[in-house]
């Protein structure tokens, strides 16, 4: 343990990396400026839908930050989906929202299946415990929760199984490129949804027990191998190798094989924030504060893993003096019987 610490130590200490955070402050506090704004802008939208767990948890956080600090049921919460990701094209971060829909987008995103059990709990008959969880402290802050709302374990989650693009700081997942019949990719063909969502850093690695991030885990889960096109047209004419949705940036959408979305687009849907072209870090520098974070993962599942040992020695030496007590009463009750039995 104390030797993770004092590596962590020594790469926050590595000159580059005070140099490069110096030297990039105003330019990346510009862009941040702007990234705020729209987060800020998203985060007003979820407050409008006052009887939803998104809204009550993003006020938790907003205007009651020490409550929130403080309860259980809020530790394990890394946030709502919407709030999770960020899209560089408006137009496209609108259209990746639709196809996910409000529902999704609203939904409540826990490390653990621990973190969605903290936030609803039944009595014995089955009913929901309006005193616990996000039933009960949604009055406490002036907010009532009602009807259903997505709760999402990222440990339950089945994580993308390969690789990521080469050098890739964003981690995108390298998915093979679609081909038509011919052994072309189709033309129009812009890239996988799951790889136009821009993570903060905090959110590449390391989240789960078996370091994964949102990339290969909570976006994989929702939007698979969805492709984006240019066109409606291109869309139709890659249909032959679409095999779980896509969309274009012209408003077509296919949720799955023959399930086609028509009709006009909503203007004022919840949608990702956008980013502002946020300057690339330098290789070097990437791949230090990659190492702390991963480091700084190792030590918190060591620790996890001594207290999980000690509660296990604990119990085997619980069992073993309960045994060892009932093995000296047999041998006190044994010495009187025979002493009962036998003659003096």
């Amino acid at each position: 343990m104390s030797t993770l610490s004092e590596s962590v130590i020594d790469l926050q200490a590595e000159p580059e990396l005070a140099v490069y955070d110096i030297s990039h402050v105003n330019e990346e506090t510009s862009n941040h400026e702007c990234q705020i704004q729209t987060m800020k802008h998203t985060i007003e939208h979820i407050l409008e839908k006052e009887k939803t767990a998104a809204g009550i948890i993003c006020q938790l956080r907003i205007r009651h930050v020490s409550q929130a600090s403080k309860l259980p049921l809020t530790k394990d919460v890394v946030g709502v989906v919407v709030t999770l990701g960020s899209v560089k094209d408006e137009n496209l971060s609108r259209l990746l929202s639709e196809y996910l829909g409000s529902e999704t987008m609203l939904g409540v995103v826990c490390k653990t299946f621990e973190g969605i059990k903290a936030l609803e709990k039944y009595d014995k008959e089955g009913m929901i415990d309006k005193n616990f969880g996000l039933h009960g402290l949604g009055p406490s802050i002036g907010r009532l929760l009602e009807g259903r709302f997505l709760a999402i374990s990222l440990e339950n989650l089945r994580a993308y199984p390969g690789g990521f693009l080469a050098g890739d700081p964003q981690k995108r997942l390298d998915f093979p490129k679609p081909r038509l019949p011919d052994g072309k990719c189709p033309p129009g063909f812009l890239g996988f949804a799951v790889n136009m969502i821009d993570l903060d850093d905090d959110h590449l690695s390391c989240l789960t027990v078996n370091g994964h991030g949102l990339r290969e885990t909570l976006f994989y889960n929702l939007f698979s191998y969805s492709q984006v096109y240019r066109s409606r047209a291109e869309m139709e004419l890659a249909m032959p190798c679409i095999s779980d949705g896509a969309i274009s940036l012209d408003g077509g959408m296919i949720k799955t094989n023959g399930l086609f979305y028509l009709g006009a687009r909503k203007d004022d849907i919840l949608r990702f924030p956008t980013s502002f072209g946020k300057p690339t870090r330098p290789k070097e520098i990437h791949e230090t504060r990659e190492k702390m974070k991963v480091l700084q993962w190792k030590k918190e599942r060591l620790a996890e893993d001594i207290l999980r040992e000690k509660a296990l020695l604990k119990k085997a030496k619980d069992a073993f003096h309960a045994k060892r007590k009932d093995y000296e009463k047999f041998l006190n009750d044994a010495r009187q019987y025979i002493l009962k039995v036998l003659p003096n």
